[in-house]
């Protein structure tokens, strides 16, 4: 796939306001604050600034719409697990998140955001739990990972899924990426090209 548009449409602070459009498929992006999530829209998209980066974590605070041309949504969620925040804040957040998460029948996969140079955290393993048992459709996209040399990028990648395979007897799909050097990229994109060429579920 190959990126010719990519525009802001809205930011909805609730699950009830977000667009409507029962047959366009969305594509979300989660994960802990600081992972990089802002930097990889932008490196999937070709924008330099269509999501706002900043070095402050916690900047994303509602669910925000990206046409991509013209034919599917990009979601940017709230990230999880910014401990500045305040404890009523971070409950609405979490609200926020699953209600969009188990409520929009257009999310086709959620992709979740991980720092490859971490070891597993357990606030992670926990909502890729709960993803799981609520049947959420998911990938999970290592982050960051120019910032190691080839060799430990590698081996910390496969430390991680070696972890998971513990509790999980299938991984969902995994991708290796880096909004430097742009690793990962198409993998992704060439992903959600298939994924639009599925039909919407319907709903029950």
């Amino acid at each position: 796939m190959i990126i010719d548009t990519a525009r802001f449409i809205t930011s909805s602070p609730d699950l009830s306001r977000c667009p409507e459009g029962d047959s366009i498929h969305e594509y979300a992006f989660i994960g802990r604050s600081n992972v990089g999530k802002s930097s990889l829209i932008n490196m999937l998209t070709g924008r330099k600034d269509l999501a706002k980066t900043s070095s402050k974590p916690g900047k994303t605070a509602q669910i925000n719409y990206f046409m991509v041309n013209e034919e599917w949504y990009l979601v940017d969620l709230p990230g999880y697990g910014y401990a500045e925040r305040s404890k009523s804040d971070r409950a609405a957040f979490e609200k926020m998140i699953r209600q969009y998460i188990l409520g929009r029948r257009q999310m086709t996969n959620l992709f979740l955001l991980i720092d490859g140079r971490h070891k597993p955290q357990r606030i992670d393993i926990d909502f890729m739990q709960w993803l799981g048992e609520n049947g959420v459709p998911f990938s999970i996209v290592f982050t960051k990972l120019d910032k190691l040399s080839s060799a430990a990028a590698k081996k910390s990648v496969e430390v991680y899924l070696e972890s998971l395979l513990e509790e999980w007897e299938e991984l969902p799909p995994v991708f290796r990426t880096s909004s430097v050097d742009r690793r990962g990229k198409q993998e992704i994109l060439d992903y959600i090209d298939e994924m639009n060429g599925l039909p919407l579920e319907a709903d029950d």
